[in-house]
């Protein structure tokens, strides 16, 4: 292969270990992200082999997901998911538990508002949601191509 040439992607099995850069674009994360979310969320272990080299499991890839999900989509601060996790448990909320009814057994007010969630109104919350579900359909379209 010469320099610059690009590898075709392999398909893989939905068990098979991933890479940090797979895994990147799988979620569409940088790497430099998924290392430090290493750092602040310690049930992601992705397993290291000589050189450091990170190898996520499936489930180290379900939980990575589910962790952008609150970041990006439902708006939650990274000690708002850490508390989260401590309060209604990992799988729980991997479930989908209803993360606002399980907080409310322990309500504690954050810097980023009720519940761990950033302070943003219900009406902006709705039209960020209808442009965030818009624009990942244009990165779906834009992939396809």
């Amino acid at each position: 292969m010469a320099v610059g040439d690009v590898q075709p992607e392999v398909r893989k099995s939905a068990t098979a270990f991933r890479t940090i850069s797979e895994v990147g674009r799988e979620l569409d994360i940088p790497q430099h992200v998924l290392r430090f979310w290493e750092s602040k969320f310690s049930q992601v272990k992705p397993l290291k082999r000589g050189g450091g080299r990170r190898y996520y499991r499936p489930e180290d890839i379900t939980l990575l997901r589910r962790i952008r999900d609150l970041l990006y989509t439902e708006g939650y601060t990274i000690r708002g998911v850490q508390r989260l996790f401590r309060e209604v448990g990992v799988k729980a909320v991997l479930e989908g538990a209803s993360t606002a009814q399980e907080l409310d057994r322990n309500p504690e007010p954050s810097p980023a508002g009720p519940k761990g969630r950033s302070a943003v109104p219900t009406e902006l919350r709705a039209e960020l949601e209808a442009v965030m579900a818009e624009l990942v359909a244009i990165r779906q379209m834009l992939n396809t191509e």
